[in-house]
């Protein structure tokens, strides 16, 4: 498997993608940056705080010291990890950090398929039936991640599967660890319910969110964990603390003070975000529309910034271009739209598999102006930059509707 970047900028970053697209940063944002003092591992007392305050806001009622900090999600799920012990459970597809960051520790991670509805939970049954083939062969599954607002598939899981999963779990004796990263990207929040299992089992689940994706600009890793608030919850933040202090996972000053002002969520923040929230899903939800009309198949987006479809409908014509696996998809779709397209197999699904991630990021312009001035458009579809990146989208789409077709019509 070739070892570059999914976003396709150079070296693989196993993280959270980085949001901004080049927007200038937030003035609030940069006089914040301007501490001068040292953070401690875990983070300061006013990050941690501030942390409190947001996890309150959304229901999840959270002691400071029950907190912790570092430097981008990777960190922290590493940490849990270690602390923790024992096989990791994934569904498949998931983030394409997750698996690379358990591994780095030569633990086995183990992918579980997920329902049809959503992305991004296991399937409860099939859940339950990977937990006990694992253990009937020796093995000791101790950690779920999941995630109710997913990357890559940009769903939002129901809470009824949520909680069926959740259950499911904690029959086990599985942890979570809920990644919550894109739960303030939703694109309908009238009409979507996100539900975290931190509120149905507060005391099994560990949540953990990274705020370089909507909070924080490229380049300011800042990562929160909120533990339960039980005996097993204080140990399992001593160890991880233990971890990150071994690692030196601190968070640069600058970024704990921006992070801290960022989850104040001051109106120049929330304004940004719902901005932001509404271009991506906007732009989203046409281009799956491009993606469904040429017949690939593709969950509405719910969450996020981004697609993930499956070609196999249009393998026929797929095969025509030498294309037979997901990362010859991937290195097909990038020529054709000129911008990266990273293959299923980046996301633990399968590299027979013709399926793909598609960002909206690169659909909003090409230069800092462009992006500007979709952010701020009352109808950034009109835009000509946008729109030429949305007709170049369906035309390649559309083409390959056209060639499979011409290949599945008797002759």
């Amino acid at each position: 498997m070739r070892r570059t970047d999914p976003e396709g900028h150079g070296p693989v970053r196993y993280g959270p993608p980085l949001p901004g697209h080049g927007l200038p940063v937030l003035p609030g944002l940069a006089a914040a940056a301007a501490g001068a003092h040292t953070e401690p591992t875990g983070g300061g007392r006013r990050l941690l705080d501030a942390a409190r305050g947001y996890w309150d806001r959304r229901g999840l009622p959270t002691d400071p010291d029950r907190t912790a900090a570092a430097p981008g999600a990777p960190a922290l799920l590493l940490a849990l990890t270690a602390a923790l012990g024992g096989d990791v459970l994934m569904p498949r597809p998931c983030a394409a950090w997750w698996e690379p960051t358990a591994r780095l520790l030569g633990t086995t991670v183990f992918h579980v398929p997920t329902p049809a509805e959503c992305g991004g939970v296991p399937d409860p049954y099939a859940l339950l039936e990977t937990v006990r083939r694992v253990r009937a062969e020796g093995g000791d599954p101790r950690l779920l991640v999941l995630s109710i607002a997913d990357d890559p598939t940009a769903t939002v899981a129901p809470p009824e599967v949520v909680h069926e999963v959740v259950e499911a779990a904690a029959g086990e004796g599985l942890h979570l660890v809920s990644d919550e990263t894109w739960r303030d990207t939703v694109h309908q929040p009238h009409d979507t319910v996100l539900l975290s299992p931190a509120e149905m089992v507060p005391e099994g689940i560990t949540v953990i969110t990274d705020l370089a994706g909507p909070f924080l600009p490229p380049g300011w890793p800042a990562a929160l964990a909120r533990f339960p608030d039980n005996d097993f919850g204080t140990g399992l933040r001593d160890r991880v603390l233990d971890v990150l202090t071994a690692l030196g996972a601190r968070l640069a000053t600058p970024v704990a003070e921006a992070a801290a002002y960022a989850l104040g969520e001051s109106d120049e923040i929330t304004s940004r975000l719902t901005a932001a929230v509404r271009l991506h899903a906007r732009v989203a939800a046409a281009a799956h529309h491009s993606l469904v009309s040429a017949g690939a198949l593709a969950r509405p987006p719910q969450a996020g910034r981004h697609l993930y479809a499956d070609l196999a409908p249009l393998r026929s014509a797929l095969s025509a271009y030498g294309v037979g696996d997901a990362q010859e998809l991937e290195d097909f779709l990038t020529a054709r739209l000129g911008m990266p397209a990273p293959g299923g197999h980046r996301f633990g699904d399968d590299l027979g598999a013709l399926r793909v991630r598609l960002a909206t990021g690169p659909l909003l312009g090409a230069t800092d102006q462009e992006r500007m001035e979709s952010l701020t458009s009352p109808d950034p579809l009109e835009l000509p930059h946008v729109e030429r990146a949305l007709t170049l989208l369906g035309s390649v789409f559309d083409d390959l509707r056209d060639d499979a077709r011409r290949w599945e019509s008797p002759r």
